[in-house]
């Protein structure tokens, strides 16, 4: 079982117009409500792989109660803890000329000091049955940024590995913990450490250099189009896929993270899990509902996924 926590859950709406136009009427009847949140959505990647996963989360209202149903769905075992506020709804708006995806983002769940320390609580005797687990996405202001940190250590006691996927202060906060993965995307790695990587190149010797300083175990770096730089205890690895024409590419990065950790739990090397990483992610892209996938995209690409040892 690979048991992923996702504090600040979220239901996605994705609305496909052919092109966002202000001021003038759009209408279109195709659209998707599916689940919405990085650490839940590696869980609907990893269960359309096959394997056993538990979502855990701050869940609130009707909103929450949706989501759950969503989970199950998928077959995905769900173990909430019910906090007051309102859950977010990601309301998505995907132009399907120009493969734009534009975000409008409302609610947050309030979490009081009890609530907080039940999922401590329920957590601890969850991830005595953990293989792995991923902690992915931001936290609610009421729980703070060290939450990670704290569960981290937890998981560390009970010697169950970790993958960390955030950024900002709650990512700074966790790698004090020494998860043994930190995964984020481009972008993410420039907000959160304030730097500026105009390239690849600049790019990777930023990596290096952060690595070192931080005593990160392992770095994973999602390039979007570029691919996914991995520096492990392997060696340093760019791995890519065939670019594919995308119809909703939220979700792309949480199978990144869902499927490296799967790939590893049953024993595979880096290489060969950042090519299975490589093509989940691809495939990811093809479906409408975030987090979906075929098996048939990811037999068909990974085919076709180049892998290159950098050092």
């Amino acid at each position: 079982m690979i048991l992923t926590v996702c504090p600040n859950t979220a239901l996605d709406k994705i609305f496909f117009v052919k092109k966002w136009t202000p001021g003038v009427p759009m209408r279109t009847n195709n659209m998707s409500t599916c689940v919405g949140g990085k650490g839940l959505d590696s869980s609907v990647v990893l269960s359309q792989l096959g394997v056993e996963t538990v979502g855990m989360g701050f869940f609130s209202g009707t909103i929450g109660q949706e989501l759950i149903d969503l989970l199950k769905g998928y077959g995905i075992i769900p173990d909430p803890v019910w906090t007051g506020g309102t859950n977010r709804i990601a309301y998505v708006i995907a132009e399907e000329s120009t493969n734009i995806h534009s975000h409008v983002i409302v609610g947050s769940v309030e979490v009081s000091s009890e609530q907080k320390q039940e999922f401590i609580d329920r957590f601890s005797k969850r991830v005595k049955g953990a293989e792995w687990v991923i902690f992915a996405g931001s936290i609610p202001a009421s729980v703070g940024d060290n939450f990670y940190y704290d569960l981290i250590n937890i998981a560390k006691e009970e010697k169950k590995p970790s993958l960390i996927d955030s950024q900002k202060q709650y990512l700074i906060e966790a790698i004090k913990a020494k998860p043994d993965i930190v995964k984020m995307n481009w972008e993410e790695f420039e907000w959160t450490f304030s730097l500026h990587a105009p390239s690849f190149e600049i790019l990777y010797e930023q990596a290096i250099q952060l690595r070192k300083n931080k005593g990160i175990k392992n770095l994973v770096i999602t390039l979007s189009k570029e691919g996914i730089l991995a520096l492990t205890n392997e060696g340093d690895f760019l791995a890519k896929a065939p670019v594919q024409n995308p119809v909703n590419a939220a979700g792309a990065g949480d199978a990144v993270s869902s499927t490296i950790v799967w790939r590893l739990s049953i024993g595979e090397d880096w290489k060969s899990a950042l090519k299975w990483a490589s093509a989940v992610s691809a495939a990811a892209v093809l479906t409408k509902r975030t987090g979906d996938i075929h098996l048939e995209d990811v037999n068909k690409v990974i085919k076709e996924v180049k892998i290159s040892l950098l050092n």
